[in-house]
């Protein structure tokens, strides 16, 4: 609710409106007036379309989202599910979700519908080539494919000794410098290929080709009303958290705090525990969202060539590149 508001005010900014001002305070209770509008309208299924896919669909793409919450840790030991594999099942559960959104689409039986779901399939499949091996160069410089370990080895006082920029030791000083991103400048590219990718993952703009108004009415999900809608909507956005959460723990030290323990000053000591650790998780996955809404509201939706090109003419053969950097870097200098 707090980032589909977010999101109307954000984009009221950008186009140099005010958004939502009606329902309570700036408009504060629109998202809610909305939720409550979609809970009273009726589920209409059309007469052609297969019915069990049809309402299967928004189940599948809801549930497999959420599953995908279970493996992240929000703090030090604070993870629904550790597992060891954690970076092996995210990836898994967030492929799901296209076998939803395909689902949505045929069953419908409506062009839009159908050429909607064909697109987002294509992409999504498209999109994890670059993304999955952006985050194997983080997992080579991590060494473990445990979410929690991942974040862990990225703040202050890890067991192993981290180094900053290959050069100088920073396992006591914590804070920013002990970032995937610092500790290996490389996964900073790697990073940006993610962050690229899990915009079209989502199909967020300008990649969202998918769900384009101007030609598909509304993709993949135009014949569905009330609850069942929402289901589909409330997946988009909980993605956008899950594909955002899965990069702060994998780049951008997880829940570990930014603030570096500077001589006399501990900052990092000070602004850790399992309390800071939420704050800070949540915190820098509000920044990425933030981000993902900002690039929607202003960039234009790219051609599906172009789509295409960047994935696999650019995208790719960075993502590689990245990787064998990884290799290099973690068997010269770490």
């Amino acid at each position: 609710m707090f980032a589909v508001y977010a999101e109307r005010k954000i984009a009221g900014f950008i186009q140099d409106r005010l958004g939502p001002t009606e329902n309570g305070k700036y408009g504060s209770l629109q998202t809610l007036a909305d939720i409550l509008k979609l809970l009273q309208k009726e589920f209409i299924i059309p007469s052609a379309a297969d019915k069990i896919l049809f309402s299967l669909a928004p189940i599948i793409i809801f549930i497999s989202v959420y599953m995908g919450f279970a493996g992240l840790p929000w703090s030090a030991g604070v993870i629904p599910i550790s597992l060891n594999i954690g970076v092996v099942y995210i990836f898994a559960i967030i492929s799901i979700e296209s076998i939803g959104i395909l689902m949505a689409g045929w069953g419908s039986n409506n062009k839009y519908s159908l050429l909607g779901a064909l697109r987002s399939v294509a992409q999504v499949i498209s999109y994890e080539i670059p993304s999955g091996i952006a985050i194997v160069s983080a997992v080579m410089i991590a060494q473990t494919l445990d979410m929690n370990a991942i974040a862990l080895r990225q703040g202050i006082g890890t067991p192993e000794t981290i180094w900053f920029l290959g050069f100088w030791d920073v396992s006591h000083v914590g804070g920013i410098f002990s970032w995937h991103i610092f500790q290996a400048p490389h996964l900073i590219i790697a990073y940006a290929i993610y962050f690229i990718a899990s915009l079209a993952e989502c199909n967020r703009a300008p990649f969202d080709i998918p769900e384009a108004e101007s030609e598909l009415v509304a993709g993949f999900h135009t014949e569905y009303t009330g609850l069942r809608f929402g289901f589909i909507f409330l997946g988009e956005y909980s993605m956008m958290f899950l594909v955002g959460m899965v990069g702060v723990v994998l780049f951008l030290g997880g829940w570990n705090t930014p603030l570096p323990n500077i001589g006399a000053l501990k900052l990092a000591d000070w602004t850790s525990g399992i309390a800071w650790g939420i704050f800070w998780t949540f915190s820098k996955v509000l920044v990425i969202v933030g981000v993902q809404m900002w690039i929607r509201w202003t960039l234009p939706r790219v051609r599906i060539d172009h789509l295409m090109d960047l994935c696999w003419k650019v995208l790719t053969p960075l993502a590689f590149l990245c990787m064998l950097c990884s290799g290099v870097w973690r068997l010269l200098i770490m």
